[in-house]
Order: C-alpha cells, then sequence, then structure tokens
C-alpha cells in the first residue's frame, strides 16, 4: 500500500472537509491526518468526514487523533465514553493498573476504529518529577522507568488489539519540562548518562512501535541551542540510543516553544531527521508553507511508512467482554454510552 508521497500529517478546519482543503490534500498527498474537538460532533458526522479526507488522497490514509482520556481527549460524551486522566486512572487501579490500562484502550480504540480514526498518540512516555508541568503530569502514568514502560505497553498492546496504530510520545521525554510547551521552550540541563538511563528507557522498552512524536525541549547535553525537534544530535540519540526506528512526527509545529515562522521551523525539523511535518491547526494558508517545506517522503522515510502502513494491526479483541472485565477491576473506569 502507498503511504503518499507529502511528509506531513495535517489537520482540517471544521465538521466538514471544504472543497479548497480536498483539492489541496489530493495534489500534496500527506502520509495522513489529524482530527481534534473542532472537527468532532457526531459518530455519523466523523465518519463521513474520515471517508472524505480519505477520499481526498484515494487511499486509506491513517487519520490520528489525541484520545489519551481526562483533559486530552477529543471524542467526549455524550457520544463517546468519558475516562479520567491516565495518572489518576493508574492510581485508583493500583496493582491492576496494568490489567486495566489494557482494557481501557482496546475500548477507547475500539470507539476510534469505528469512526475511521486508526491511530492514536499515546502511550505517553515521559516521567514525572518533582517540577513536571502540571500540562503534562496528569497525562502520565508514573515516575519509575521500569513501571512506566510497563504500563505503557499495556497502553499500546491495548490499543493494537483494537486495531489501532499507537503513537508513542513525547521522545526523547518530556517530563522534566517546567512550563508548557504550547507557549514556551523549555530547557533540560541533566547529564546524557542521567537522561539515557531515566529519561529514554521506557522509550526504549517500546521501539518497535510503529510512530513516535518528538519533544520541543532543548536537552543541553546533546545540544544547547535546538529543541530535539530541530536537534541533529537529539534525532540521532532517538535512532541510535533509544532504538526507535519507525516513522517519526514532529509534534506541532505551531507550539511556540519553536521560533521562527511556520516554513523555518519546518525546515528545521526535517533537516533534523524528522521524517514527518505535524501541523494541526487547519489553516490553509498555513498547510500549503508547511508542505513547500516538508516537500515529499525521503526513501529512508517512505521505507518506514511502507512498513507502517503493511503492519496495521486487525482488531481481535471482544469489546463487550473488555467492558465487563474492565467494570469488574473499577466499576466507575468511565462514564458515558455502553
Amino acid at each position: 500500500m502507498s503511504p503518499g508521497k507529502g511528509a506531513a500529517i495535517f489537520g482540517c478546519q471544521g465538521l466538514t472537509l471544504g472543497a479548497n482543503e480536498a483539492a489541496f490534500f489530493r495534489d500534496y498527498d500527506p502520509f495522513g491526518f489529524i482530527l481534534f474537538a473542532r472537527n468532532v460532533e457526531s459518530p455519523d458526522q466523523l465518519r463521513r468526514l474520515t471517508g472524505a479526507l480519505r477520499d481526498a488522497v484515494g487511499r486509506e490514509a491513517p487519520i490520528l487523533v489525541d484520545q489519551e482520556g481526562g483533559r486530552v481527549q477529543r471524542l467526549r460524551a455524550p457520544h463517546w465514553r468519558e475516562w479520567t486522566p491516565p495518572l489518576d486512572f493508574v492510581t485508583k487501579a493500583g496493582d491492576l493498573a496494568e490489567q486495566a490500562l489494557r482494557l481501557r484502550y482496546a475500548i477507547l480504540g475500539a470507539e476510534l476504529l469505528e469512526v475511521g480514526i486508526d491511530a492514536d498518540c499515546a502511550p505517553v512516555g515521559d516521567l514525572i518529577t518533582d517540577r513536571t508541568h502540571p500540562f503534562l503530569r496528569n497525562r502520565c502514568y508514573g515516575s519509575d522507568p521500569a513501571t512506566v514502560a510497563r504500563l505503557g505497553r499495556a497502553v499500546a498492546d491495548g490499543l493494537l488489539s483494537a486495531g489501532v496504530m499507537p503513537v508513542m510520545k513525547h521522545l526523547p521525554g518530556h517530563g522534566r519540562s517546567e512550563v508548557d510547551t504550547h507557549h514556551d521552550l523549555p530547557t533540560v540541563t541533566a547529564s546524557r548518562p542521567e537522561v539515557i538511563a531515566h529519561d529514554f528507557a521506557p522509550f526504549k522498552a517500546w521501539a518497535d512501535l510503529p510512530m513516535a512524536m518528538t519533544a520541543h525541549l532543548v536537552f543541553t547535553a546533546w545540544d544547547a541551542d535546538r529543541p530535539a525537534t530541530q536537534s541533529p544530535a537529539v534525532i540521532q540519540a532517538i535512532r541510535h540510543d533509544i532504538g526507535f526506528d519507525g516513522l517519526l512526527m514532529t509534534d506541532d509545529l505551531n507550539m511556540q516553544a519553536l521560533n521562527g515562522d511556520l516554513a523555518s521551523r519546518t525546515r528545521a525539523s526535517m533537516d533534523a531527521g524528522c521524517d514527518i511535518a505535524l501541523h494541526c491547526k487547519g489553516d490553509l494558508g498555513e498547510m500549503q508553507a508547511v508542505a513547500a517545506e516538508a516537500g515529499q517522503l525521503t526513501p529512508a522515510a517512505r521505507l518506514r511508512a511502507q512498513r507502517v502502513l503493511a503492519h496495521r494491526p486487525k482488531a481481535t479483541v471482544d469489546i463487550r467482554q473488555a467492558e465487563r472485565d474492565l467494570c469488574a477491576i473499577m466499576p466507575d473506569a468511565f462514564h458515558g454510552p455502553n
């Protein structure tokens, strides 16, 4: 299956796909798409939108969403289940957290696939520290690398069992951030040995997963001037120290942790070694600027993209049984339709 030509993942503006958006997507042929709350109204509407996006490029392009549960959840009640934030869920599940997370993300993944979304931006491998910014803290699974690696694997396995591809984030680790990268650029001054042993560890345990997203943080031990997304040295560490050889996308290029205009942000990210530029806003003019700099998939990125598509998971989970099993562990695990 062809992965398309364009080295980007784009959002769209609203609940339906506009004619100008469709024409742009047809001409540029991005690898895939990402949806947000602005694109979500009802299951029927969402199925029409995901169908229209794929029709625009003439193939089964991946469609992503950030559906972690809690604050970062784009599909919500009354049509979809409401989930507590991951950290609250893990804390409440206690010794059964691994099993509960696997069931949670199988159920959540089944809801996504039912409306045409086949990739979820999870698991989150960022480790909680005493300084982790509140925007991230309750999206994490814990502070111990081995525990987070184990729990994140359960998240990935749950999604895969529902036929949904996991996208791990934020490489090489976001937990030391003391500011929100939507607004500011954090700087991490920890040493290489400390970061490799601690921050890299969950991602190294998940290096076999198909896709990953970068972090907009400066790691001075590798590059004092550029955030990870735009640092050749950090991207090399992701490839070699973490061992990830899957499809690597940027975090959203509109985030204000990055300097310069969108064109320069895109070019710096691609020059650093990212495979895919991620632009989430759905602004057509901005997407055109990103596309001009992202260009086409490199030969290496194309091979990675082909591997992703060739190994798309098949749904195997019995969702009703998963619901019963999860409710046996946590009777109030979710709220909403069942």
